[in-house]
């Protein structure tokens, strides 16, 4: 599947990207670790030990995840999955800038609170990470840059795929192209859903707190909804479906309701040290769940009208999988794995 140059260019592209990206955030938080003086109780001093720390974890999963849609959106030709990967990387973009200004206020807290080494100032270790900070929101744009315009390559090139596989049907190609961005929906939904929670846990969450034995359990839950979500709607299954859409309103109120919980007063101190990264996680997976439900609306709305038999169709001698496995992913047969956009 990477066979010519435009799906190599872009798995080569999102590759680099991330190597460049997971080093330098390793040095940042190399040097901070190495800086760090006499460890301190006091619970807003904790959550800002943990600050870089959880930063790297983010970008180590966001990256990984990026390169694991990447692969799949270039072995199933899904235009939809590539374009849902250049959205993702400017959401790590925003990422990337927001954590410049809260690494540069932990560190202050850090030395007031005399948590760096003897000899250490704020100022001193920002000096040392502050151009690698910036220069990785950089990267990233840049990079984001050269990811659409090879996505764009990309389409023109799967476009003669769609022709001999798909046909004309122009309805049935819109019924298809809503059951593509459905699926990969809940692939991203899965990554800021994931991105929330870490951040959440890590950073917000005291383990005596009821609250974070729940949010870990929301994990396994949501992988499973999501896969049962994709199930679903293959086969076609309206009672799933609606069991499904419903569990999609719970998601949506409990991010609403944790966004507003960020900015409350009585609250608003617990998650200072990460409140602008997850304002943006909250947004964007509350954007994200809307945009779930709609489509997963119309998904519904088109069963019965022939998609499903062209969903079930067994697949070419070089892409046969195991029959009895089921993975959350949007194709079926040669026909689902070439439609792009009209």
């Amino acid at each position: 599947f990477l066979k010519g140059r435009w799906p190599t260019a872009f798995l080569a592209i999102t590759g680099i990207q991330a190597l460049i990206n997971l080093a330098f955030e390793a040095y940042v938080f190399g040097k901070f670790q190495l800086s760090l003086g006499a460890y301190i109780t006091d619970p807003q001093v904790q959550s800002q030990y943990k600050t870089i720390p959880t930063f790297l974890t983010l970008f180590i999963f966001g990256f990984l995840y990026e390169l694991i849609i990447v692969l799949d959106a270039l072995r199933m030709k899904n235009t939809i999955q590539i374009i849902g990967v250049c959205i993702a990387n400017l959401a790590l973009l925003v990422y990337a800038a927001l954590q410049i200004e809260q690494i540069q206020v932990a560190l202050g807290i850090l030395e007031v609170n005399g948590a760096l080494e003897p000899g250490t100032t704020s100022a001193m270790l920002w000096s040392d990470i502050k151009a690698y900070l910036i220069a990785s929101p950089v990267i990233i744009a840049v990079t984001t840059i050269a990811m659409v315009y090879v996505a764009w390559k990309l389409y023109q090139q799967f476009a003669w795929d769609i022709l001999k596989n798909i046909g004309a049907d122009y309805r049935m190609k819109k019924r298809f192209l809503h059951y593509q961005i459905y699926i990969a929906l809940l692939k991203f939904d899965f990554f800021f859903f994931l991105g929330f929670i870490i951040q959440f846990v890590v950073v917000v969450a005291q383990k005596t707190d009821p609250e974070f034995a729940l949010t870990i359990a929301t994990i396994p839950i949501t992988i499973a909804i999501l896969i049962a979500a994709a199930f679903f709607t293959q086969r076609e299954n309206k009672p799933g479906m609606v069991v499904v859409i419903i569990l999609y309103f719970g998601g949506l109120s409990y991010f609403i309701f944790k966004l507003f919980r960020i900015y409350e007063p009585s609250h608003a101190q617990f998650y200072m040290a990460v409140r602008r990264s997850l304002t943006a996680f909250a947004v964007i997976t509350i954007l994200l769940i809307i945009m779930t439900i709609i489509n997963a609306i119309i998904c519904m709305h088109n069963f019965g009208a022939g998609l499903k038999a062209h969903l079930m169709a067994p697949r070419r001698d070089e892409e046969k999988t195991d029959a009895n496995s089921f993975g959350m992913t949007d194709v079926k047969s040669p026909m689902q794995n070439r439609m792009t956009i009209d």
